[in-house]
């Protein structure tokens, strides 16, 4: 790369956080500030499973779409850069359902834990609310955050039976469907909830093991998949950046174009084929 693209490269970088601290200037707030407070719904999406409000959103995609804008410009031009600004609401979608896929998931493997302090509790002598305050204050993760969010609701006085159903809409799993439907029916026809509780949670257990020994067993045939459908993104990025210009002059003939068309969808029927072999269906 010349001395002149580089001198380029920084201008613009210069350009873009200098544009930012004049934003953060006007409004009072330091451009650190602005930075944490446009991606804090990121950060709520992945510790508390929320989805960010209309606001949010906007402020995420004109983010990503600056970002996004500059970085093409730089690399490639601007109509590329442009062409690259335009992906980023369905980029902003797609990692906060990254990002909340993972709490849920979280959410998911805590039910075992929150099923054995549950059992602990009421083995105690608590009562099932009172079970659901303990064990909120001590199980730590998405599953303690979800059962404090219940707790609070049952120290506002809402009804035993709302919490839990909606504690079960939240989790949206069927360990949670299977600990919820265990707790209600123990109050109803009575039995050891405590026992049942145990029993469950080894079972959870076990079906956790199971998945961590299929993922480990396959790890290297994923590795190797992803990696084959990886290398020729790499490469055609390297030879941009090593000639610039270089991508332009690939798509600029019909034959060409066409070729790289049609191995841009064959790398993207191979990645969906791959998410949908590994792809851990659940209930």
């Amino acid at each position: 790369m010349s001395t002149a693209a580089l001198l380029a490269a920084g201008a613009a970088a210069a350009g873009v956080l200098g544009a930012w601290e004049c934003l953060a200037t006007a409004e009072g707030a330091r451009l650190a500030d602005r930075f944490a407070l446009a991606l804090a719904p990121l950060a709520r999406a992945r510790s508390e499973g929320r989805t960010p409000s209309g606001a949010e959103r906007r402020r995420l995609v004109l983010l990503a779409a600056g970002s996004v804008f500059a970085g093409g410009w730089l690399v490639a031009g601007p109509l590329l850069g442009a062409a690259a600004a335009l992906a980023a609401p369905a980029t902003v979608l797609a990692v906060v359902r990254a990002r909340r896929g993972r709490y849920r998931e979280e959410v998911r493997r805590g039910a075992a834990a929150a099923a054995r302090a549950l059992a602990d509790a009421i083995g105690a002598g608590h009562s099932i609310r009172g079970a659901l305050g303990e064990t909120a204050l001590v199980l730590p993760g998405a599953a303690g955050h979800e059962l404090r969010i219940a707790a609070r609701a049952l120290d506002l006085g809402e009804p035993t039976d709302s919490v839990l159903e909606r504690l079960r809409a939240r989790a949206g799993c069927r360990a949670w469907d299977t600990l919820i439907a265990a707790i209600l029916l123990q109050r109803d026809a009575g039995g050891d909830l405590p026992a049942l509780l145990r029993e469950l949670a080894a079972a959870l257990e076990a079906a956790d093991r199971l998945e961590r020994d299929a993922r480990t067993a396959t790890a290297q045939a994923r590795f190797t998949a992803w990696l084959v459908v990886g290398l020729p993104v790499t490469a055609a990025a390297l030879a941009e950046l090593a000639a610039p210009g270089f991508l332009a002059a690939l798509v600029a003939a019909p034959l060409p174009a066409a070729l790289t068309l049609c191995a841009l969808a064959l790398q993207v029927t191979g990645l969906a084929a791959i998410h949908r072999i590994v792809r851990v269906r659940r209930g």
